[in-house]
This record gives C-alpha cells, sequence and structure tokens, in this order.
C-alpha cells in the first residue's frame, strides 16, 4: 500500500513499517470493525500529506506515524523497533507513547473528580519533561495530531457520551495544540469534526445556509457594506441564537457519521484534481444512495471554490503582470464552521458577514528570497487585478504586509462579491511570507531538511494600467465611511511615513498636511525612493536608515515650502488625498476625480512611534543618527523579538519559541484538568505559573541547552549552574545585574 512518497527508497521503507505495524497488530480490530491497521496507515496518509515527502526526517516522521501505537498496544518494545528501524524513528514513536499520558491524566481526573486542588509532584513532573522534550523534537506533535485526527474522524464509532468527551477533549487540548503551533489546515478539519459531535444541528444548519449562499445561479448584485448587508438579513442578525434555539431534526442527517463524512479532509483543498475528482463523486451518486443533504452542501462548498479559482486563474493568463522568473501559485481554503460559529458569536454578526468563510490564496514565488522586492511589488499588481475582476467590499481590505500582525504574519487581504456575487476573501503573499503563514512556529522544522518550493501553475503577464472598480461616484460619498475609521486616522499628523501603491508600484511618502479632521491628507511622494524592498522587513535591524529617509524626504518639503497639491521637483510631488467609503484614502485628481492609487499607513507600535520622531528630530537638527539605539530589543518586550539581533539570525530562536508556547500550553493543560486557575494577567504576558514544581525553565545560549531551575533562581544563579559564577549574564540579549529574577522561557548567556 502506497503513501503516495514518489522515492523507492522511500517506499521501501513505508512498506517495511507497514509490515512490521501488520505484524504487532495482527488480529486487533477497531471499535469501527477494521482491522487496527487501517488506522496505522490513515495515520502515516495525514503525516505524508502535512510535510514534505523528500529528505530523512520526513520519511522518519511518516514510518514512526505507522509504529506510533505499536510499544503502547501490542507486544513489541523499543528494543525490538530499534533491531528493525534507526535510533530516530525509535526516539519518535517514544516520544508519542509519553505524549499519551496527557490523555490519560485528563480522563483520570475527570473520572475520578479528585478533590486535590492541583497536580501531584510527580504528575507535574511527568507533564514538564515531557513538554521539554517535545521542544527538542516536534515532530512528535504531528505525530500525535495525525492519530487524533484519524480517531476524530471514525469517533462515530464510540458511544455518543463518550465521543463527546474526546471531541470536547480534543478541542479544548489538541486543537489549542495546533494553533499555538501554526498548524492551520489539521486544526481547521479537527474543529469541525469536534463542532460536528458537540452541535451537530448548528453544524448541519451553517452547512446548508453557506451552501445556499454559494449555489450556482444564485444572483445578489446588491453592493456588500461592512455597516448593513441586504443579504445578511435573509440569514438575521442573531443568526447565532436562531441556530442555537433550532430544534427541527431531519433523520437522515443527525446520524453522527454522517455529519463526519460532511467534513471535507483538509488534504483535500491541496489537490485541485482530487477536489475536482470528489465534486464528480457527489454528482454522480450510486444507484442505491442518494448522498445526504449535508454531504451535497459540503461538495456546493467546494464547488464555489474551484469557480472562483479557475476565474482568478483566467483572469491571470489575460492581464497580469509579467516579472522575469516569478510564479504565481493559486490555492483555497474554506474556513471551519466552528471558527465561523465563533467569529458570529464574537463579532454578532449573520453568517453572511463573515466575509473570510471561504478564500483563495495567491503565493508570488520569491526564489527564496532572491527576488523579495519583485514579488512584494507583485502582491500589489495582483491586488490591483483582483479588484478589477470582482467588486471590493467597502472597508475590508487589510495590508499586513506594511503592517505586519505582532505574530510577524504577513499578507494582502482583501474581501470581494466572487462570480456568485457572494462574499470572498483573497489572501496574497510572498512565497516566503506564505510558508511562515501557513506552518507558523512549525515552520522550521517541517521545512528543516528541504528546500520545499511552491509548484508553478501560472506564470504572470503585464496589465494595462485601468481605473479599478471601486473608483466610483459611491467613493465620494463620505458619510457612509465608517466611524472606527475616522477614528483610526483621526491622530495622523504631518511627518508621518506612509506608502503610495499605484498598480505594483511602491513608493515611499510622507503626510505634509491633515485637513478635514483625517478625511483628507496632503502628502508628499518621493519618485525615487522605491519601497518595495522595505516594506516587508519592517522590524529589521535597518529600519533606523529607512525611517530616515522618510525624514529626509520631510525636511525637504518642509525647506521649499512646498505646500500644494502639485508642488515639488522632478523626483518629488505633493498629491491630494482623500478618504472614501472603502476605507482607503485614494489619490484625488486636479478635476477631483478619485483614482485607483491610493496610500497605506504605517501604523507604528508605541516604541516604533518613539523610535521615527527620534529621527525625524535629528533629521531636522543636523545631528548624527548613531546615538539613536533601534527599540527591537528591549529587555520588556516579551515574545520573538525580545532577543537580540545576532540571536535573531540563528535557529535557536525556534527553539526559544517553541519552549514559550509549550510552558503556555502546560498551563492550559492544567486548567482543562480543572487543577488549577489560570492566572489571566500571566497568561497575557507570555509567563506561566509553574507552582506543583516550583521551577523556572530558560534556554542557555548559544547551543540552546534547556535548563531548570528552582523558582526565584537569578541571573547569578544561571551562571553559577554552568561553573561561570561571577561572569556578566544577558537575558533575552540584554545585559542584567546578577540580582534579575530569571522567567519562564528566558535565554540566558554567561558571557566568558
Amino acid at each position: 500500500m502506497s503513501l503516495g512518497i514518489p522515492y523507492s527508497l522511500t517506499q521501501r521503507q513505508v512498506q517495511k513499517a507497514i509490515a512490521f505495524a501488520r505484524k504487532s497488530h495482527d488480529g486487533q480490530l477497531r471499535k469501527t470493525g477494521e482491522p487496527y491497521l487501517t488506522h496505522c496507515i490513515h495515520t502515516g496518509k495525514i503525516l505524508a500529506a502535512l510535510i514534505p515527502s523528500a529528505g530523512k526526517r520526513a520519511v522518519d516522521t511518516v514510518v514512526a506515524g505507522i509504529l506510533h501505537d505499536v510499544v503502547d498496544d501490542t507486544g513489541e518494545t523499543l528494543e525490538s523497533i530499534e533491531k528493525e528501524f534507526d535510533a530516530d524513528v525509535v526516539r519518535l514513536v517514544a516520544g508519542v507513547s509519553r505524549l499519551s499520558y496527557i490523555n490519560q491524566l485528563l480522563r483520570r481526573h475527570r473520572r475520578l473528580n479528585l478533590n486535590q486542588p492541583t497536580l501531584s509532584h510527580n504528575e507535574a513532573n511527568n507533564i514538564r519533561v515531557m513538554l521539554l522534550g517535545m521542544v527538542n523534537d516536534p515532530r512528535v506533535v504531528l505525530i500525535k495530531l495525525a492519530d487524533r485526527l484519524h480517531n476524530m474522524r471514525t469517533i462515530y464509532a464510540l458511544p455518543s457520551a463518550k465521543a463527546q468527551a474526546v471531541a470536547q477533549e480534543t478541542l479544548a487540548i489538541w486543537c489549542s495544540l495546533a494553533s499555538r503551533l501554526g498548524l492551520w489546515a489539521p486544526k481547521a478539519e479537527l474543529e469541525d469534526l469536534c463542532f460536528a459531535v458537540l452541535q451537530p444541528h448548528i453544524f448541519r444548519r451553517m452547512r446548508a445556509d453557506l451552501a445556499s449562499m454559494w449555489s450556482p445561479g444564485k444572483r445578489n448584485l446588491r453592493r456588500l457594506s461592512t455597516k448593513s448587508s441586504s443579504f445578511g438579513k435573509q440569514f438575521g442578525k442573531n443568526s447565532i441564537s436562531e441556530y442555537e434555539q433550532s430544534t427541527e431534526i431531519d433523520q437522515d442527517e443527525v446520524n453522527m457519521k454522517v455529519l463526519l463524512q460532511a467534513v471535507l479532509p483538509f488534504d483535500l483543498l491541496l489537490d485541485r484534481k482530487r477536489r475536482i475528482d470528489f465534486i464528480e463523486n457527489l454528482r454522480k451518486p450510486s444507484e442505491s444512495q442518494i448522498n445526504p443533504k449535508v454531504i451535497r452542501d459540503a461538495g456546493i462548498a467546494l464547488a464555489s471554490l474551484v469557480v472562483c479559482e479557475e476565474a482568478l486563474e483566467r483572469e491571470l493568463f489575460i492581464s497580469t503582470s509579467y516579472v522575469p522568473g516569478m510564479e504565481v501559485t493559486l490555492s483555497s481554503r474554506l474556513k471551519s464552521l466552528y471558527s465561523i460559529y465563533s467569529k458570529m458569536k464574537r463579532k454578532d454578526v449573520g453568517i453572511s458577514e463573515v466575509y473570510d468563510a471561504r478564500a483563495l490564496r495567491v503565493i508570488i514565488g520569491d526564489k527564496n528570497g532572491t527576488l523579495h522586492g519583485q514579488a512584494v511589488q507583485c502582491c500589489y499588481n495582483l491586488l490591483n487585478i483582483v479588484h478589477r475582476l470582482w467588486t471590493p467590499i467597502d472597508g475590508e481590505f487589510d495590508d499586513y504586509i506594511v503592517n505586519p500582525k505582532p505574530s510577524g504574519y504577513q499578507s494582502l487581504h482583501t474581501a470581494v462579491q466572487g462570480p456568485d456575487n457572494s462574499p470572498l476573501e483573497v489572501q496574497i503573499r510572498t512565497q516566503s511570507m506564505h510558508e511562515y503563514a501557513e506552518h507558523g512556529l512549525a515552520a522550521h522544522w517541517l521545512y528543516k531538511e528541504t528546500e520545499t518550493k511552491l509548484p508553478s501553475e501560472s506564470i504572470i503577464h503585464d496589465p494595462e494600467i485601468t481605473e479599478s472598480p471601486y473608483c466610483s461616484k459611491e467613493m465620494e460619498d463620505q458619510s457612509s465611511v465608517d466611524y472606527d475609521v475616522f477614528r483610526k486616522y483621526s491622530i495622523l499628523k504631518a511627518g508621518h511615513p506612509v506608502l503610495r501603491v499605484e498598480a505594483g508600484h511602491l513608493l515611499a511618502a510622507v503626510i505634509v498636511r491633515v485637513d478635514e479632521d483625517g478625511k483628507e491628507l496632503l502628502v508628499a511622494v518621493s519618485f525615487g525612493l522605491a519601497a518595495s524592498e522595505a516594506v516587508a522587513a519592517r522590524r529589521s535591524s535597518y529600519q533606523i536608515k529607512r525611517w530616515e529617509a522618510y525624514a529626509r524626504l520631510y525636511k525637504k518639503v518642509s525647506d521649499e515650502w512646498w505646500c500644494e497639491p502639485g508642488h515639488g521637483d522632478w523626483c518629488t510631488c505633493l498629491e491630494k488625498y482623500t478618504l472614501c467609503r472603502d476605507g482607503m484614502y485614494h489619490k484625488q485628481d486636479q478635476f477631483h476625480r478619485l483614482l485607483p492609487t491610493f496610500i497605506q499607513i504605517i501604523e507604528l507600535t508605541e516604541q516604533e512611534e518613539s523610535e521615527y520622531w527620534a529621527v525625524v528630530s535629528a533629521v531636522f537638527e543636523g545631528k548624527s543618527l548613531t546615538s539613536i539605539v533601534p527599540h527591537s530589543s528591549s529587555p520588556d518586550r516579551r515574545g520573538f523579538n525580545s532577543v537580540n539581533s545576532s540571536l535573531m539570525d540563528t535557529g535557536i530562536n525556534n527553539k526559544v519559541l517553541l519552549l514559550r508556547t509549550m510552558l503556555q500550553w502546560e498551563e492550559q493543560l492544567r486548567s482543562e484538568a480543572g487543577l488549577q486557575k489560570i492566572d489571566r494577567d500571566s497568561r497575557s504576558s507570555g509567563h506561566t505559573e509553574s507552582a506543583p514544581l516550583a521551577e523556572v525553565v530558560i534556554i542557555c545560549w548559544p547551543h540552546g541547552e534547556i535548563m531548570r531551575l528552582s523558582s526565584g533562581s537569578t541571573a547569578a544563579d544561571a551562571a553559577r549552574r554552568v561553573g561561570l559564577e561571577g561572569k556578566l549574564v544577558s537575558v533575552n540579549g540584554q545585559l542584567v545585574v546578577p540580582s534579575t529574577e530569571l522567567k519562564d522561557g528566558d535565554v540566558v548567556e554567561v558571557r566568558m
């Protein structure tokens, strides 16, 4: 039986693992009545879909996935596995076996309803040792998630009460871990499987409503707005309460097995041919059986993505901008019903107002970063093409390239009315941004040994510059601009840096004057200061130099006394921009017409703002910039940027992030077991309370060793532990006094 791995060596290793598992599990059956071997093989298939197929680490992960239950459920031992497979496979199988301790602990505490309010010391220590092992090799987590995913796909075989308990545990613990590690694809499927078990009637009705919205031939030609949606009223503003109060039952759909089949496998969205085959099979049911409506509704959702992909693909072939060497890959995703449900509750909106329920992803190849600037420029080119093809939904454009999320996530997001005139989100980003977005914290260990490149599905060609559909007279209706947008931009002031976007051309600019309480801006644009190389690296150590370029542009305008649209010289020009109903500032020409060209406000953090205005002040006063210290290394800033730049350039930072993530997840485990009240302040700061063990866990620089110290330990204690008492110590890249108390996840360097 093949798992679709292309190389003969890989095939032989996988076949060997299957043969070993077949012999070990001989005679064992699952609750579904199938041979236990089927679970092992499906776990391996899930892993093969999640990780690159080339490289020894990937193959070992798939092999360990096939063997993951051998030690716990058969007479085999780790020693017998080691005789047939290498040490890496043995370590992974042992790690998965230890990870099962979490499930046993949670279920035991729930079953016994323990009176003790905290974990015993042994229990706490076992969890801590297990979590720290996962930091050293997180592939163990991936195998456990694949195991749990297949178990959830077949959970219909369990009694209803037990199935609900397992689903609740999966949602609270394993979906949470997948989210923390950035494993979005398996997380989405797990969420929907749990949702189908825990809220079957709401699951069915939401699936039906989305199918109704996305059905072929449906027409809803009204322009959508963030303030109101006539189509949204069809489903009701209080759709959540309507769902929760619904008690109607359709007997052919309440069967749990049917509901689970209506959850689309995550890997189905990764393969267009499989998607098309899946849809065709739904359209041609067997003569003896017609698919239940909930499954047909899932097929409609999937088919709507295919239609959207094909429409955008045709447009790319016809009118895109050709950039030598650039590649464009199209993919798509459906937001999990559970995530849609949660968003509806959180924002109190109807289902038709969740504009990202389905999305297309456009990924621009950047040759592993060597074509970074060109790829960023191409992102904005494609944004213009998307807005020409489909009507944008007012106020639903977000530029996370210019303004990255705190996690580092970067992408362009725009919501449009798709080919069926229902909301569709389009995400546009470079290959490097996509790998971080898709795999997040897991990217470094999923792709550690392979040069994984996105496949080429289409090449981009040059567009003609035309007006975008959002540049109509409708934009002149200022009363329709959301109040929140005004409030957001009301604090803008002269000198603030912005980015000018015209099709795919990005230029640095600064605000010269703010008029009409922020509704109109006079902006100085530098046509000699291209910004595409810089916008995707806002947090880099070179930002001072970039701030200096903006500051010198602002000083030039001030020195020349330019103050009206059209003022300037051969490389600088003042332009007027007006805040429009789509939430963006569009250029206004001398005839007061609004054009597609827009500016993107660079949203500064408090630290960046302080740094930027210090640079502006130094430039205006003619002072040197060497005295300005970048804030990115501030000791108060916990997270990815809390260590110095030399640390940022090494793989150890991945381990730092994994350790902090696992310690936060450990806190959630205790809460889920009802063993410890979570300290909300400590959760928000990224610190965990380790009361049962009374210890902190740190990482030693530069080799990445994990060290466990007693609570209250200081920098001096860490130096003493490594035999360098009295030496200087830095914590998170900053020199500290010896009495500085250490916290979980700190990076400590004892300097020789």
